[in-house]
Formats: C-alpha cells, sequence, structure tokens
C-alpha cells in the first residue's frame, strides 16, 4: 500500500524535532523531540512501541519499501505511522544555499513492509535519511505518539526503463526531419590530440566514464566508459558547424567506421540546459562488447534503420546512407577505443563557443518539453 493513498506529503520548514506539523486531512499533529520523550497530547499512560530495525527495500528512483520491528503486545494500538523523510546533506553541500525543505509523511498503519512513492519528494540518485514514529489518534483528534526511530539511510535509484522510454517518446516529439551525414567527428584542443597519439593512449582515443550531465536519473552518468562524438550538420552546408565548445582541432571519421551493421544503438537521455536546445544522448555500442552488455540492461534499444534521431539504412543498390535529427543536438557516445588512424585531424576555421558546452550540465527542471512525471 502506498502512503500517498493513506495520507499526504507534509513539506514545511520544522524538522520534527522543533514542532508541529500540518495535514490536509487533520486538524494537527504533535511531534515530539527525536532525542526526548514523545510529547503530552492529551493521552496520558500510553506507551507506544519505538520502531526499531528499520529496512529498506526495493528501491526506485521515486519510491521505496520500508518496514521495521516493533513490540507486538502494543501494536493494536497504533493508528497511524509518521515518516520523516530528508536528504542528506554532505561535506560538498553549498552552505549559503538554502536547504532542502524536509518532508513529513503521515500514512495509516497498515501492514509492513510499506511502500513510500512520490516524485514531489523523492529525487533519482540521492541520499535520504529516514526515521520513524508509531501514533495513535485519539478521539479529540490530539494524537498519542512514540519516541523517533534511530535514523537510517539510503539512496535511490537511476531512471528505470519505463522512465527511459518515457523520455525517448518525448524526444520523437520535436525530433524533426533527417537529414544527411557522413561522418562522427570530435573536437578537443591540439594537447589531446598530441597525447593520444604519442601518450599512453598507444594512437588511439580511450574512453572514460561520462559525466553528470544531463538528467540526474541517467544510468549513464558517472557509470557509463565511452567516447563523445557529434554528427550533427549545418541544414545550409550539409557540413559538421565550425564552431565548437570543445576546442579549435577536429577528428572526423567515416560514420560506417563506428556504425556498421554490427553495432547496437541506444537512447540514453533527453534534456535541456535553460535554453531553446534541446540534446539527445545515444550510445553507440560494437555488439558484445562490456557497453553493449551494460546499455543492454538498462537503456532502451533503437532500430538502426528506423528511428526518430539516428539512422543507418541500406539502398537496394547496396550503398549505406546515414541521417541524423535535424532539431535536436545529438551526443553520441562510443563504447570502444578509436584509433586515431582511421580518421582525420584538423584545425577549424570557427570559434570555440565555450557558453555551449555541456560538461557537467545540469538539466532544467522546470522543461516542459523535456521532463517527466519523477525526480529529475
Amino acid at each position: 500500500m502506498e502512503v500517498p493513498d493513506l495520507g499526504h506529503g507534509i513539506t514545511g520548514p520544522l524538522s520534527p524535532r522543533e514542532g508541529m506539523v500540518k495535514n490536509v486531512s487533520l486538524e494537527s499533529l504533535q511531534l515530539c523531540e527525536r532525542d526526548g520523550k514523545a510529547e503530552d497530547s492529551g493521552v496520558v499512560g500510553m506507551e507506544l512501541p519505538v520502531p526499531v530495525n528499520i529496512r529498506i527495500s526495493h528501491i526506485t528512483c521515486d519510491s521505496f519499501k520500508i518496514c521495521w520491528d516493533m513490540d507486538p503486545r502494543t501494536k493494536d494500538k497504533i493508528t497511524h505511522y509518521f515518516i520523516d523523510l530528508n536528504k542528506k546533506e554532505t561535506k560538498s553541500s553549498n552552505k549559503f544555499k538554502h536547504k532542502d525543505v524536509p518532508t513529513k509523511l503521515v500514512a495509516k498503519a497498515v501492514p509492513l513492509p510499506m511502500t513510500v512513492r512520490g516524485h514531489w519528494f523523492l529525487s533519482p540518485r540521492t541520499e535520504y535519511t529516514v526515521a520513524v514514529q508509531t501514533a495513535s489518534k485519539q478521539s479529540d483528534g490530539d494524537y498519542a505518539i512514540s519516541e523517533w526511530s534511530d535514523i537510517v539511510e539510503f539512496c535511490t535509484a537511476d531512471y528505470s526503463s519505463v522512465h527511459l522510454n518515457q523520455l525517448l517518446q518525448k524526444a520523437e516529439v520535436i525530433a524533426g526531419r533527417m537529414l544527411p551525414f557522413t561522418v562522427f567527428y570530435r573536437n578537443q584542443n591540439q594537447e589531446y590530440f598530441e597525447h593520444c597519439r604519442y601518450g599512453t593512449g598507444g594512437g588511439r582515443m580511450l574512453p572514460s566514464v561520462k559525466d553528470n550531465s544531463g538528467s540526474h536519473g541517467s544510468p549513464l552518468s558517472g557509470k557509463l566508459e565511452g567516447i563523445f562524438f557529434s554528427c550533427n550538420t549545418e541544414f545550409n552546408t550539409g557540413q559538421p558547424a565550425q564552431d565548437s565548445p570543445y576546442g579549435r582541432y577536429r577528428f572526423q571519421i567515416p560514420a560506417e567506421a563506428l556504425f556498421d551493421a554490427d553495432t547496437r544503438l541506444y537512447f540514453g537521455d533527453f534534456y535541456c540546459m535553460y535554453t531553446a536546445y534541446h540534446y539527445v544522448i545515444l550510445v553507440l555500442a560494437p555488439r558484445g562488447s562490456a557497453g553493449d552488455l551494460y546499455c543492454s540492461e538498462r537503456l532502451p534499444e533503437l532500430d538502426a534503420a528506423s528511428n526518430r534521431f539516428l539512422t543507418r539504412t541500406v539502398g537496394e543498390d547496396g550503398r549505406v546512407e546515414f541521417r541524423h535529427a535535424q532539431d535536436l543536438i545529438l551526443e553520441l557516445i562510443y563504447t570502444e577505443p578509436v584509433d586515431i588512424s582511421r580518421g582525420t585531424v584538423g584545425q577549424i576555421s570557427g570559434h570555440q563557443l565555450m557558453s555551449l558546452s555541456t560538461v557537467n550540465a545540469k538539466k532544467d527542471p522546470s522543461c516542459k518539453i523535456c521532463n517527466i512525471s519523477v525526480g529529475r
């Protein structure tokens, strides 16, 4: 049974240690000091069991199950549970930023384990603390309550395939028509390519762990290793743009070299950065590679010949054609090392537009185009 069906998420500036919490269906809830005895709610001699051995399980990006042990002799007195849920503060937290408002949940006493679900107070890949009280509603509307349980910690999960498919469907709506292209390209500074040639790369560009750009719940960030490429072209020239936020030097490689008949294509993310531009992350993974195995368990696979973002088709004459979506900026992650000798490196004539960089870029949580009804 889920908490939102039983009570309501209650948010306010005070923690359970500091005072009163209100619920739209209840006149008032008196919450006790977590390190002291339950406050007097007009009920004398009422002792309620303190939840112990709290266990969190079945964690998703916006839900979890919670259960605990308590003295069975007083279970019949309990009518409600009070749950105090807070984002865990870390050493890197911004001390000058307003603290996240804690969430107080009120649920009728139901058989455990109980499901807590709600995208308005749970975000993906986020550490939380939780504590529980038991309560007994009295005839005058007040509550007798137990002491707070010990605090336990847990971390919510990444987006599931259900959530990623929701993002996929939203991205398809604005993808636009398909334009032809012939090369994948990667911009960096000159030192990067020199290091790939003569340094530890041994003449190859090596995969690195994806940064934290995009949706907060993406299963790619901080986990998948790969090399970023682009393929977008300018409408009027059919060629890659001469400007780039990542460097004045560009590696170009024929599209067929990275996207052949044995390459699997996955949808990874859809996001924007407080601008009109929208980005889609796609993964190109050679069949059977480590990247392919990782993505096959977590990401929606796309039909390489028929999707709204990036296609590879073979004509009747045997000629292979590649196309990309016009109205999206595609960020392509290739999961294997790439030998520099398979392509060319040259200097672009445009500018290095740093403002367009997506390195560790945070997704705009207010955008109605690319957000779904789950933590951002």
